[in-house]
């Protein structure tokens, strides 16, 4: 690990983003704002007198196509992408303000946040980075989809999906402390399959989607191809989960392990391990010795094996 990525960064000047959201297909511009040392990711709706609502698991509305932040019945919708790209860069304090309720959804992928971020430069604060070190294991199972969370060195990501053709069974493996999110991760793109484009319209869905915007398959192929990974399905499956566990408002030092896990299940993860004090602990790294802020590991927990299986795909 970069030495200095144990100590919290902010942006180091403003960047501005304009765009439509991706189900709500409501035109929104977003500015990114250094902010101090402590202050956390925090959503500013500027349409609505600056109203503030934190990136924390405790303010996350319904989940279902996309992560949603709710307070006091104000809504930030598909904060995913931001966060993701965000965490990937270690960006831990920033200020959002956006004039509507969704974020822009760009190209589908986080790649034009990094690319924003690289191009006005990431600053290191002075304050130490925490980080939830994970204790012990954590699990949430529904029927046949899975995500724990285990202990482990570094920030370790494992995704299996195995969605119908052409997309079939594909995994992911990556530690983020390889600094390799921004080329692995960032530029893969959201997907969804063509026959389900009405029925997720009906449902008020993807409202601002289109071919620019995210993979777009029918049951023969890609449709708006070329890809930019051959498994980037999996990528972005890991990049939004990345996204989702920012909830946890900690980087986390652990591994953890997905299958067909989507965004109702990651913030699931996220609310079961906070509220599991026993489960984890607050950190701060020496490379290569973590220092414990409250207590020790005593007892790891035992690794599990998931195996993949079929599902619908959905943007």
């Amino acid at each position: 690990m970069n030495p200095t990525a144990h100590y919290e960064q902010t942006l180091q000047q403003a960047v501005s983003f304009s765009g439509i959201g991706l189900h709500s297909g409501a035109p929104v511009q977003m500015r990114l704002l250094p902010a101090p040392a402590g202050t956390g990711i925090l959503f500013r709706r500027t349409d609505l007198d600056n109203f503030e609502i934190a990136a924390s698991g405790r303010n996350v509305a319904k989940v279902s196509y996309a992560t949603s932040l709710m307070r006091k019945g104000v809504l930030i919708s598909t904060t995913e992408h931001l966060l993701s790209a965000l965490i990937g860069l270690g960006v831990d304090n920033v200020i959002v303000e956006l004039d509507n309720l969704e974020l822009p959804i760009l190209d589908g992928s986080a790649q034009p946040y990094v690319e924003a971020f690289r191009s006005v430069g990431i600053r290191t604060q002075r304050r130490r980075r925490e980080y939830i070190r994970v204790l012990k294991t954590v699990e949430v199972r529904e029927g046949d989809k899975f995500i724990g969370v285990y202990p482990g060195e570094g920030y370790r990501v494992s995704y299996k999906i195995d969605f119908p053709s052409p997309i079939g069974a594909q995994g992911f493996d990556i530690d983020l402390a390889s600094r390799s999110y921004d080329t692995q991760i960032a530029p893969a793109r959201t997907f969804g399959f063509k026959e389900d484009e009405q029925k997720l319209r009906d449902m008020g869905l993807i409202r601002g989607v289109s071919d620019t915007s995210a993979i777009i398959l029918n049951r023969k192929g890609v449709l708006n191809g070329p890809l930019r990974f051959t498994d980037e399905f999996v990528r972005h499956k890991v990049l939004d989960l990345i996204g989702d566990l920012a909830l946890a408002g900690k980087q986390i030092l652990g591994h953890v392990v997905a299958e067909r896990a989507g965004h109702a299940m990651h913030t699931a993860l996220v609310s079961r391990l906070l509220k599991d004090k026993s489960a984890w602990e607050l950190a701060t790294v020496d490379a290569p010795v973590v220092r414990t802020l409250t207590k020790t590991l005593t007892k790891p927990a035992p690794r599990t094996r998931v195996a993949a299986r079929t599902a619908l795909a959905t943007i």
